[in-house]
Protein backbone atom coordinates (compact mmCIF):
# COMPACT_ATOMS: atom_id res chain seq x y z
CA UNK A 1 0.00 0.00 0.00
CA UNK A 2 1.56 3.27 -1.12
CA UNK A 3 1.62 6.12 1.55
CA UNK A 4 -0.13 9.38 0.73
CA UNK A 5 2.16 12.32 -0.12
CA UNK A 6 2.36 15.23 2.41
CA UNK A 7 -0.15 18.00 1.82
CA UNK A 8 1.31 21.27 0.41
CA UNK A 9 0.84 24.67 2.25
CA UNK A 10 -1.87 26.68 0.55
CA UNK A 11 -0.48 29.79 -1.19
CA UNK A 12 -2.91 32.08 0.60
CA UNK A 13 -1.73 30.81 4.01
CA UNK A 14 1.90 31.79 3.22
CA UNK A 15 0.87 35.25 2.15
CA UNK A 16 -1.14 35.71 5.32
CA UNK A 17 1.87 34.76 7.44
CA UNK A 18 4.06 37.37 5.74
CA UNK A 19 1.42 40.03 6.31
CA UNK A 20 1.19 39.10 9.96
CA UNK A 21 4.97 39.42 10.36
CA UNK A 22 5.01 42.79 8.69
CA UNK A 23 2.08 43.97 10.80
CA UNK A 24 3.88 42.81 13.94
CA UNK A 25 7.03 44.67 12.88
CA UNK A 26 5.04 47.85 12.20
CA UNK A 27 3.32 47.55 15.57
CA UNK A 28 6.68 47.08 17.28
CA UNK A 29 8.15 50.11 15.51
CA UNK A 30 5.07 52.16 16.33
CA UNK A 31 5.30 51.13 19.96
CA UNK A 32 9.00 52.12 20.07
CA UNK A 33 8.16 55.43 18.41
CA UNK A 34 5.52 56.16 21.03
CA UNK A 35 7.96 55.29 23.81
CA UNK A 36 10.54 57.68 22.32
CA UNK A 37 7.90 60.40 22.04
CA UNK A 38 6.96 59.93 25.68
CA UNK A 39 10.63 60.07 26.75
CA UNK A 40 11.16 63.25 24.70
CA UNK A 41 8.05 64.85 26.19
CA UNK A 42 9.16 63.86 29.69
CA UNK A 43 12.62 65.38 29.11
CA UNK A 44 11.05 68.59 27.78
CA UNK A 45 8.83 68.84 30.86
CA UNK A 46 11.83 68.31 33.14
CA UNK A 47 13.86 70.99 31.36
CA UNK A 48 10.87 73.37 31.38
CA UNK A 49 10.31 72.87 35.11
CA UNK A 50 14.04 73.27 35.77
CA UNK A 51 14.12 76.46 33.68
CA UNK A 52 11.13 77.94 35.49
CA UNK A 53 12.64 77.00 38.86
CA UNK A 54 15.94 78.63 37.89
CA UNK A 55 14.17 81.79 36.70
CA UNK A 56 12.16 81.97 39.93
CA UNK A 57 15.35 81.51 41.93
CA UNK A 58 17.02 84.40 40.09
CA UNK A 59 13.95 86.63 40.58
CA UNK A 60 13.84 85.73 44.27
CA UNK A 61 17.52 86.58 44.70
CA UNK A 62 17.08 89.92 42.94
CA UNK A 63 13.99 90.82 44.98
CA UNK A 64 15.67 89.83 48.25
CA UNK A 65 18.80 91.79 47.38
CA UNK A 66 16.68 94.89 46.78
CA UNK A 67 14.58 94.37 49.91
CA UNK A 68 17.47 93.46 52.21
CA UNK A 69 19.91 96.09 50.96
CA UNK A 70 19.64 99.21 53.12
CA UNK A 71 18.36 102.08 51.08
CA UNK A 72 19.78 105.48 51.87
CA UNK A 73 17.04 107.97 52.49
CA UNK A 74 17.35 111.37 50.83
CA UNK A 75 18.97 114.05 52.95
CA UNK A 76 16.77 116.79 54.33
CA UNK A 77 17.12 120.17 52.66
CA UNK A 78 16.78 123.64 54.12
CA UNK A 79 17.14 127.16 52.81
CA UNK A 80 20.30 128.89 54.05
CA UNK A 81 19.86 132.12 55.94
CA UNK A 82 17.74 133.47 58.75
CA UNK A 83 14.35 135.17 58.79
CA UNK A 84 14.33 136.04 62.47
CA UNK A 85 11.73 133.42 63.34
CA UNK A 86 10.83 132.92 66.99
CA UNK A 87 11.05 129.25 68.00
CA UNK A 88 9.66 128.19 71.34
CA UNK A 89 12.33 126.88 73.70
CA UNK A 90 15.36 128.30 71.86
CA UNK A 91 17.89 129.91 74.19
CA UNK A 92 20.35 132.49 72.90
CA UNK A 93 23.72 133.47 74.36
CA UNK A 94 26.46 136.07 73.94
CA UNK A 95 29.66 134.07 73.67
CA UNK A 96 32.60 135.81 71.96
CA UNK A 97 34.75 134.31 69.21
CA UNK A 98 38.50 133.81 69.17
CA UNK A 99 41.14 131.19 68.49
CA UNK A 100 43.07 129.45 71.28
CA UNK A 101 45.38 126.48 71.50
CA UNK A 102 44.23 125.28 74.91
CA UNK A 103 41.09 123.48 76.14
CA UNK A 104 38.13 125.74 76.83
CA UNK A 105 35.70 125.53 79.75
CA UNK A 106 32.38 126.32 78.08
CA UNK A 107 29.37 127.61 80.02
CA UNK A 108 26.84 125.60 77.95
CA UNK A 109 26.66 121.84 77.39
CA UNK A 110 27.23 121.34 74.56
CA UNK A 111 28.87 124.69 73.82
CA UNK A 112 27.25 127.13 71.44
CA UNK A 113 30.12 129.54 70.93
CA UNK A 114 33.14 131.14 72.54
CA UNK A 115 36.86 130.73 72.04
CA UNK A 116 37.78 127.67 70.04
CA UNK A 117 40.48 125.85 68.11
CA UNK A 118 41.90 127.48 65.01
CA UNK A 119 40.98 124.28 63.11
CA UNK A 120 37.33 123.51 62.55
CA UNK A 121 35.76 120.06 62.70
CA UNK A 122 34.73 118.64 59.34
CA UNK A 123 30.96 118.49 59.18
CA UNK A 124 29.82 114.85 59.15
CA UNK A 125 28.05 112.11 61.06
CA UNK A 126 30.12 110.75 63.95
CA UNK A 127 29.54 107.72 66.16
CA UNK A 128 31.81 109.01 68.94
CA UNK A 129 31.88 112.30 70.89
CA UNK A 130 33.79 115.04 69.09
CA UNK A 131 36.12 117.70 70.56
CA UNK A 132 34.24 120.80 71.65
CA UNK A 133 36.90 123.28 70.55
CA UNK A 134 36.81 122.06 66.93
CA UNK A 135 33.03 121.67 66.80
CA UNK A 136 32.53 125.25 68.01
CA UNK A 137 34.65 126.47 65.10
CA UNK A 138 32.26 124.60 62.75
CA UNK A 139 29.37 126.46 64.42
CA UNK A 140 31.17 129.72 63.68
CA UNK A 141 30.96 128.81 59.98
CA UNK A 142 27.19 128.40 60.14
CA UNK A 143 26.95 124.67 60.88
CA UNK A 144 24.44 123.09 63.24
CA UNK A 145 25.73 120.68 65.87
CA UNK A 146 23.18 117.95 66.62
CA UNK A 147 24.08 116.03 69.77
CA UNK A 148 22.22 113.10 71.28
CA UNK A 149 22.39 110.93 74.37
CA UNK A 150 24.03 107.60 73.43
CA UNK A 151 21.18 105.73 75.14
CA UNK A 152 18.45 106.87 72.73
CA UNK A 153 16.93 104.10 70.61
CA UNK A 154 18.10 103.24 67.11
CA UNK A 155 14.70 104.31 65.80
CA UNK A 156 15.08 107.72 67.42
CA UNK A 157 18.58 108.12 66.05
CA UNK A 158 17.48 107.14 62.55
CA UNK A 159 14.58 109.58 62.72
CA UNK A 160 17.01 112.29 63.78
CA UNK A 161 19.41 111.38 60.99
CA UNK A 162 16.69 111.75 58.37
CA UNK A 163 16.08 115.36 59.45
CA UNK A 164 19.63 116.65 59.04
CA UNK A 165 21.06 117.95 55.76
CA UNK A 166 24.12 116.48 54.09
CA UNK A 167 26.29 119.56 54.62
CA UNK A 168 27.03 122.07 57.38
CA UNK A 169 25.91 119.74 60.16
CA UNK A 170 27.73 117.72 62.80
CA UNK A 171 25.79 114.78 64.23
CA UNK A 172 27.41 113.09 67.20
CA UNK A 173 26.70 111.49 70.59
CA UNK A 174 27.62 113.45 73.69
CA UNK A 175 27.77 112.81 77.42
CA UNK A 176 26.06 114.79 80.19
CA UNK A 177 23.49 116.42 77.91
CA UNK A 178 20.66 118.38 79.55
CA UNK A 179 18.12 116.52 77.36
CA UNK A 180 18.14 113.46 75.06
CA UNK A 181 18.70 115.63 71.97
CA UNK A 182 20.23 119.10 71.72
CA UNK A 183 20.48 121.29 68.62
CA UNK A 184 23.17 123.95 68.76
CA UNK A 185 23.92 126.82 66.41
CA UNK A 186 26.25 129.71 67.10
CA UNK A 187 24.94 131.21 70.36
CA UNK A 188 21.59 129.44 69.97
CA UNK A 189 20.40 126.15 71.41
CA UNK A 190 17.26 124.01 71.57
CA UNK A 191 16.81 121.10 73.98
CA UNK A 192 14.49 118.29 72.88
CA UNK A 193 13.05 115.12 74.35
CA UNK A 194 12.27 113.37 71.07
CA UNK A 195 13.34 113.24 67.43
CA UNK A 196 9.69 113.66 66.47
CA UNK A 197 9.63 117.21 67.83
CA UNK A 198 8.29 119.52 65.11
CA UNK A 199 10.72 122.28 66.11
CA UNK A 200 13.71 120.45 64.59
CA UNK A 201 13.07 121.60 61.00
CA UNK A 202 12.20 125.09 62.26
CA UNK A 203 15.54 125.34 64.06
CA UNK A 204 17.41 124.33 60.91
CA UNK A 205 15.46 126.80 58.79
CA UNK A 206 16.44 129.61 61.16
CA UNK A 207 20.03 128.80 62.15
CA UNK A 208 21.48 126.52 59.44
CA UNK A 209 24.06 128.67 57.63
CA UNK A 210 22.35 131.64 59.22
CA UNK A 211 21.32 132.98 62.56
CA UNK A 212 24.09 134.52 64.62
CA UNK A 213 27.10 132.73 63.08
CA UNK A 214 29.91 135.28 62.46
CA UNK A 215 31.57 133.47 59.54
CA UNK A 216 28.66 132.24 57.41
CA UNK A 217 29.95 130.98 54.07
CA UNK A 218 33.25 129.68 55.43
CA UNK A 219 33.79 125.98 54.62
CA UNK A 220 32.80 123.04 56.76
CA UNK A 221 35.29 120.71 55.06
CA UNK A 222 39.06 120.84 54.86
CA UNK A 223 39.46 120.90 58.63
CA UNK A 224 40.01 117.81 60.76
CA UNK A 225 38.08 114.58 61.27
CA UNK A 226 37.31 113.30 64.75
CA UNK A 227 37.24 109.57 65.63
CA UNK A 228 34.04 107.78 64.61
CA UNK A 229 33.40 109.64 61.36
CA UNK A 230 31.08 107.59 59.14
CA UNK A 231 29.85 110.03 56.49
Amino acid sequence: MTPAPPSATPPNASAASVKQQRAAQRAKKLEEYHRQQKRSARRRRIWLIAGIAAALAVITIVVLSVVMTPQKAPDATYKPGSEGASIEGVETFKNPAGHVETPVDYPETPPTGGEHSATWLNCAVYTEPVPNENAVHALEHGAIWVTYDPTISKAELESLRLQVPSTFVVLSPADDLPSPIVLSGWNAQLQLDSASDKRIPAFFEEYWQGGLAPEIGAPCTGGIDAPGKVS
